[in-house]
C-alpha cells in the first residue's frame, strides 16, 4: 500500500512540475505572444481583404454609373444640338456624327451575334458523323476495290 502512497505522489508531483515549468519558462510566454501576434495579423489580412473586395465592387459601380451618365449627356448634347442649330450641315456638328457612328457600331454589333461563329464546320465531324465505312475481310476483296 505505501507503494501506491509514492506512485501518487510522485505523479501529482511531475504533473505540477510540468505546470509549473511550462508557466515560468521564457520560451514558452515568447510562444504564446508570437501565436497572439500570428492571429491578430491574420486577423486584419482578412479585414483588409474584405475592404479592397468591398472597395472594388463599389468603384465599379461608380464606373457604370459614370459611363451611363456619360452616355445620357453625349445624347442630350447631340440632340439639342440638332435642335439648337438646325440649318448646321451634319458634317460640321461632331455630336451626329458620333451618334451616327455609335448607331452604326451598335448595328453591325447586333447582326454580329445573329451570325455563327466563322470557325464551325458545315454539319457532323469527327465521331458523330453518320458515314458507312467499308471493312474489308479478305486480301482479294481489297484487290478487287483497287481495281475497280
Amino acid at each position: 500500500m505505501p507503494w501506491i502512497y509514492a506512485l501518487a505522489g510522485l505523479l501529482v508531483g511531475a504533473v505540477i512540475g510540468f505546470i509549473i515549468s511550462r508557466l515560468t519558462a521564457p520560451n514558452y510566454k515568447k510562444q504564446k505572444n508570437l501565436y497572439k501576434d500570428l492571429e491578430t495579423a491574420k486577423f486584419e489580412l482578412e479585414q483588409q481583404k474584405q475592404e479592397l473586395t468591398d472597395h472594388f465592387a463599389q468603384t465599379a459601380e461608380m464606373l457604370d454609373s459614370l459611363g451611363k451618365e456619360y452616355t445620357k449627356l453625349y445624347q442630350h448634347m447631340a440632340k439639342t444640338s440638332s435642335e439648337l442649330l438646325p440649318n448646321m450641315p451634319e458634317q460640321d456638328n461632331p455630336f451626329a456624327q458620333k451618334v451616327a457612328q455609335q448607331n452604326s457600331a451598335q448595328n453591325s454589333n447586333d447582326e454580329s451575334l445573329e451570325d455563327a461563329p466563322k470557325d464551325y464546320a458545315n454539319g457532323a465531324t469527327g465521331l458523330l458523323r453518320e458515314e458507312k465505312k467499308e471493312y474489308l475481310d479478305s486480301p482479294e476483296q481489297s484487290t478487287e476495290k483497287k481495281a475497280s
